[in-house]
């Protein structure tokens, strides 16, 4: 198993080597469109040569990568140009807001997808199935600005329960994060459940599940005992996969609700072409899927015990 995951973890070092270099050609290859976006577009060519000289822009292409991946490494991102400080004066604060985020969705769609998928996996084809099935498609089909709408219009303009912002001026509130976590949970709960469905299906055919049954164990005692533990190998591996999705992909949602997180910083970047804000926001990025993957692959291989079985070399005596 350690063997497995070191392959694992240099796999995923060197796609985050490829996904880096790609980042730093896309973004850093015109040396003169970096100056431009630092210095600004009415900056004098002489300002943008002499920056581009202090900054060491006029060493060959791979020593400024490397270079500036050391500098990533050492936490030495550089200064935004949009909030006038450096990178890691902002870049932490987004980090941590978007985790409270983060954090609340999962603790509120993990159960409530997992609870879902599981009944309607015991119960393949009756009206909880159904029922279950029709509610996943009907919430991941729908994209998140048309569940913000909706929710909005009904839990802020018509019973005036909710605020319709999520700035966080007056400090933490819980009653802000309520409809951002609302938008995140029901996009994302449909898609595990449906997994969780298909796997506890799976599970729940399989020779072992039918032989319990045969001797007579107990509906729990085989859900509990036999098939959760297979049926959950899926899941997580699919919760895993949705970290990522929440550090980067909730632009839309916290726009939306002008909630100050990660995904909002990364639009503000983009928006005002702030060079090294962008590049960290990529950069820690790549380091949250690479970490979610590594880990995902850990829980999928202590989940599935065929996994842990050490197969003896081929001539290997007992």
């Amino acid at each position: 198993m350690l063997s497995a995951i070191s392959k694992k973890t240099a796999e995923v070092l060197g796609a985050m080597l490829v996904v880096s270099f790609i980042v730093f050609l896309v973004l850093e290859a015109n040396v003169e469109d970096v100056a431009v976006k630092v210095l600004g577009a009415y900056s004098a060519p002489d300002q943008r040569a002499a920056w581009l000289a202090e900054n060491g822009y006029n060493d060959p292409f791979l020593v400024r990568y490397v270079r500036w991946l050391w500098d990533f490494v050492t936490l030495d991102w550089g200064q935004s140009t949009l909030f006038r400080v450096p990178v890691t004066d902002v870049l932490p604060q987004r980090l941590a807001a978007t985790g409270v985020l983060a954090g609340a969705t999962l603790a509120l769609m993990v159960p409530i997808a997992l609870v879902l998928g599981i009944v309607a996996g015991m119960r393949e084809g009756s009206a909880t199935d159904r029922s279950v099935s029709f509610f996943s498609v009907l919430t991941t089909s729908i994209p998140e600005f048309a569940t913000a709408v909706f929710l909005s219009a009904i839990f802020v303009f018509w019973l005036g329960w909710l605020p319709g912002a999520s700035t966080m001026i007056s400090g933490f509130s819980i009653t802000e994060l309520i409809l951002p976590v609302s938008v995140l949970t029901l996009y994302s709960a449909g898609y595990l459940a449906r997994i969780t469905r298909a796997s506890m299906v799976e599970a729940m055919r399989s020779p072992y599940v039918r032989t319990a049954l045969m001797k007579g164990a107990s509906t729990s005692r085989i859900v509990l005992h036999h098939a959760l533990r297979n049926a959950l190998i899926a899941p997580v591996t699919v919760v895993m996969l949705q970290i990522p999705w929440l550090l980067s992909g909730v632009i839309v949602v916290e726009v939306f609700f002008a909630y100050k997180g990660f995904g909002t910083l990364l639009y503000e970047a983009a928006l005002n072409s702030d060079v090294f804000l962008i590049e960290a926001c990529a950069m820690v990025s790549v380091v949250v899927v690479v970490a979610t993957q590594l880990i995902s692959d850990i829980l999928y291989r202590l989940l599935n015990p065929r996994l842990r079985v050490a197969v003896k070399p081929a001539g290997a005596t007992a």
